[in-house]
Formats: C-alpha cells, structure tokens, sequence
C-alpha cells in the first residue's frame, strides 16, 4: 500500500513540475527557431500565379496533340474518384475492352499506360528484352532511333536497319536481318509521323514466329486512322498514343501484349529496370492477372482515363472502318489541294502515305520555319517541321481524329498558299 502511495504521489509532482516548465520562458535556442518557423516568408507569391490561367485556342494541324472534341474535354472535367474505387476499376475495365476493340486483339494483357507514347515504348522494351539480349530495330524516321536508345540504355545487344525517312523495309530484308541477329525483339513503326509513312505490316508478324522473335509495333500515329490488326497480323506487342486519332489528351498509352510476349516477360531470370512500368505490377492494378485483389502499385491519372474511356466510346460508336474510310476521304481531299497548289508530297506512293500526318516537301526558296511562323501568326493555326532525320526536309500537316474534316483540310490549304504568297522566296 506504501509503494502504491509514494508512486500515486511521485506521478503527481512530476506532473506539477511539468506544467511549471511549460510556463517558463523558452530558452534562447528554441525561441529563434520558432520565431524564423512562425516569420513571413521571405520569396513572395509569383505575380503570374495570381493571375487567372489563359490558354488561346489554337487549331492543332500538326503531327499531335489534336483538337479534343468536348464530349472528351467533359468527361476529362468530371469530379475525381479515388484510383482504387471500385467504380474506377470499372471504368479501367471498359477502356481494356475499347482499347481491345482499337487493336482488334483479344489479348488479356491490356492496359493503359500512364503517361504519353513513350512510356508504352519504353514499358514494351524494358519487360521483354533482358541485358545482353539481342534486339533489332527498323530506323526509317525517330520512333526507331528512340526504341534504338531504349534497348541500348537499359543494356541490350542492338542492331539496326537503316532507311533514310520515308523508306521501306521488304519483308526479305527483314527476314534476312532476323536470321542473322537472332533478335528475341524487333520492332517497326506502323506509322512513322515524322516521314508522313504508313509502312506495310503483312507477313512481318509470320517470320518474326519462324525466328522465335517477338514483333513490337508502334502505331501511335496510325490508330484509329487506317488499318491495324493486332491478331490477324500476328502482332505480339502493339502500343500507341492517346493525343492523335483517338483524340483524347496527351498522357496515356494503350499497350497490348499477346500470350507469346506474356511468356517471355513473365519468366525472366532479372527484374525489368524500371519499377513504374514493371508489368507484373501493372497486370494486377489492371486487374489482368487473375488474382481477387488489385493492390496499390501507383495513383493513376484518373481524369485521364475518363478522358480516354470517352474517345474510346466516341470510336466504337463509329466504327473502325467508318475511321478509317473518314481518314482516307479527307487525306485525299487534302493531297489533291496541295498538288493542285504545285506542292509536292514527301511520300510519292499515294499508298505508302500515313493518312493522319501528311508530310509536304518543303518548297523550294522558302523557309520552312518562316512559313510556319507566318501560319501560326496570322491563321492560329499550328504546322511543324520534320522531326529527327526528317528535320528540314518537309513540313507536317496532320488531320486526324476530331480535325479530319473537309473544311478543316479548306483551311490548312488556305494557310499554305497564304504563306507561299506572302513569305519571302530567296532568288536561289
């Protein structure tokens, strides 16, 4: 009972002290602290940011992004939910099976990456290609110089296949490459954007089997404007991008792997390099690995996504032939205007022509870039250059998505021959 006693009464004086302490004048190198914690700031709110934001509309007639039609910009705008919702989980599973629908694949392993074209290249290259292993890559414009680099940084063995922008690959030649490097990887542009080319695909995906390869294919400027078919043509990965013809904000990348790429990519003797495009994560957050929990592994760009569930369903409704018919009626629209206006096309073959970027020779006696910069001064209207090899060699028009309209081709055609009429032409 003592003990009890002088406990009860030591916890009593310890308290009392306590409270006296607290009452006390702070020392001299605690109240410096407080005071420098407690001061005003001494870097200033910036003037800018207390302005309202402005962003001018321009018309988006280059090689991406493109206009956003407002349904999209709506559904980009609805209210956030959380990233592991139930209902988002929902919404992530409809835009598997639009993206499934894009693709004309029925792979399972589909999902949307976060972030733009990039990621979904790099997130293809990084899961099926370990250090030392052989890859080969069709350069004929900067998406087969970038994956060059990918494969190259992250420790693969690379070898290349070089056109000058524009160029074709024959399938003999690809086969022969394909015997001699033994790639376990090769990839090709379908749509290489910055040479205005459309480049064949048939029977690639067949020899890619016979030499045991798997067969990557970028069509971030092809989807949804002329025909991809992810399955028929024996396509293992395919990625692209939702800022062009699908016509969604830029920031994320639909990407598809077959059963073959899933074989190689989920038995590897290293983990991929990178955590964030880590595919045995994602094909859990997308719910594609079968298993009854989708755990955290990153926050999602949820606006994103509803952005491009809704370009997703805008091109269901319409159908992928309607797509397609629409991109070829309006291209062919635009490169009768510019022949007529004496311009000629970069890509000579009519069938070889990527309908969604086309890509003009720049005339002869112009600047290229003065021209550009009268377009966009007094049209409002946004052309680019070339891009990579393609630099100074042509100027880029791209129609595509929610822009591949007749009157928008009126307008572009109008802008040019302005320019042409009023920039100055050098005497050589």
């Amino acid at each position: 009972m003592m003990q009890r006693a002088l406990f009860r009464r030591g916890a009593l004086l310890a308290q009392k002290a306590a409270v006296e302490v607290s009452l006390l004048p702070m020392s001299a190198p605690l109240q410096p602290r407080l005071d420098r914690a407690m001061s005003s700031v001494t870097i200033p709110p910036p003037e800018c940011m207390l302005r309202p934001l402005e962003v001018p509309f321009r018309y988006l007639f280059g090689p991406g992004p493109s206009n956003v039609p407002p349904r999209v910009l709506a559904a980009g705008g609805r209210a956030i939910i959380g990233h592991l919702h139930p209902e988002m989980f929902e919404i992530m599973n409809d835009i598997k099976k639009g993206i499934q629908y894009a693709f004309q694949t029925q792979n399972n392993m589909t999902i949307a990456m976060s972030g733009s074209g990039h990621a979904a290249m790099e997130c293809a290259v990084f899961n099926t290609v370990e250090p030392g292993e052989s890859v080969l890559v069709a350069v004929n414009g900067i998406w087969g110089e970038r994956v060059a680099e990918i494969a190259e940084r992250m420790g693969a063995n690379v070898h290349t296949m070089v056109k000058a922008p524009g160029g074709i690959f024959s399938n003999e030649e690809i086969e022969k490459a394909l015997a001699k490097h033994k790639p376990v990887l090769f990839f090709l542009t379908h749509g290489e954007s910055s040479a205005g080319l459309a480049h064949p695909v048939d029977g690639i995906g067949d020899l890619c089997r016979k030499h045991n390869t798997l067969f990557l294919v970028d069509t971030v400027a092809s989807l949804g404007a002329t025909p991809i078919f992810m399955d028929q043509q024996n396509i293992d990965i395919l990625y692209t991008g939702s800022q062009k013809a699908l016509n969604a904000p830029p920031g994320t990348a639909p990407i598809s792997f077959n059963e073959r790429a899933c074989q190689k990519m989920f038995n590897r003797k290293t983990k991929p390099v990178s955590y964030l495009f880590d595919m045995t994560h994602l094909s859990n957050y997308w719910g594609n690995d079968g298993q009854p929990a989708r755990l955290y592994h990153h926050t999602g760009p949820v606006s994103g996504l509803f952005s491009l569930r809704e370009s997703l369903a805008i091109l269901a409704e319409k159908g992928l032939e309607e797509s397609w018919r629409q991109h070829r009626e309006v291209s062919g629209y635009l490169w009768k205007g510019l022949e007529d206006m004496g311009l000629k096309l970069f890509i000579q073959n009519k069938d070889l022509r990527l309908p969604s970027v086309t890509t003009i020779a720049i005339p002869e006696g112009y600047n290229w870039r003065e021209m550009l910069q009268y377009i966009m001064k007094h049209h409002n209207m946004e052309m680019t250059g070339g891009l990579g090899p393609s630099a100074g060699m042509v100027i880029r028009v791209g129609l595509m998505g929610y822009n591949c309209q007749k009157t928008n081709a009126d307008m572009a055609l109008a802008a040019l021959a302005d320019a042409l009429k009023n920039c100055k032409k050098s005497k050589a």
